[in-house]
């Protein structure tokens, strides 16, 4: 976690810094990034990281956390644009960081993540945010509830990280192959409608959830 001091900081400076570890960290995987890039590209002292932050752990978790909060206000804007639908909501991040060519800055960034660190996916990059027990009210005011099964916090949290996973996993696709970025869409589309419909005959009850 950041110290006073950091957040103390005049935004001019704070922000360089922050820039200074986005392009670091975008760069190299985490086991490789060095503080010593990070503060040359700051334009501060190497003994002034330590006053923001313990090391460069503490540095890229908060890191973490920011693109957390930001994914929360970009699926809130993109939940009102699709009247709240949770499947159409994933296919337009979709098309918004594989398919245009103005991209998100946040979402490059987080996906540029997850190129680099293979150890992490999406779901445990924003699992703190999305796994929690109370799921974002901004979110949850925003989703169609009365279209799915149940409505509760729970279901709708697990509905949600099922299809952020077919998310994760199809911009990563589309990253790596990017000629077959609308094959891969299609792909997407697909197992949306297996997570949106089921596989089982609606003559087949659903299990009482334990």
């Amino acid at each position: 976690m950041c110290t006073e001091t950091f957040l103390r900081l005049p935004e001019e400076k704070r922000g360089r810094f922050l820039e200074a570890a986005w392009g670091e960290f975008t760069r190299v995987k985490f086991a490789d990034a060095s503080i010593n890039q990070i503060v040359r590209h700051a334009g501060i002292p190497r003994g002034s990281f330590y006053q923001y932050f313990t090391d460069k752990e503490d540095l890229f978790y908060y890191l973490l956390g920011d693109i957390q909060a930001q994914v929360v206000q970009v699926f809130s804007e993109q939940l009102r644009k699709n009247a709240g639908d949770i499947f159409q909501l994933q296919l337009a991040l979709y098309d918004d960081i594989a398919c245009r060519e103005e991209r998100c800055p946040m979402l490059d960034r987080c996906f540029r993540l997850l190129q680099i660190n293979p150890g992490i996916d999406l779901q445990k990059l924003l699992g703190a945010l999305l796994q929690q027990q109370e799921f974002p009210p901004e979110l949850m005011e925003k989703i169609h509830l009365s279209s799915l099964v149940r409505q509760d916090t729970a279901y709708v949290r697990r509905v949600f990280l099922m299809t952020l996973g077919v998310l994760g996993r199809s911009v990563m696709d589309a990253l790596l192959q990017p000629e077959r970025t609308a094959e891969i869409r299609l792909e997407m589309a697909a197992q949306m409608d297996i997570i949106k419909y089921g596989c089982l005959r609606q003559s087949q009850a659903a299990p009482e959830d334990t």
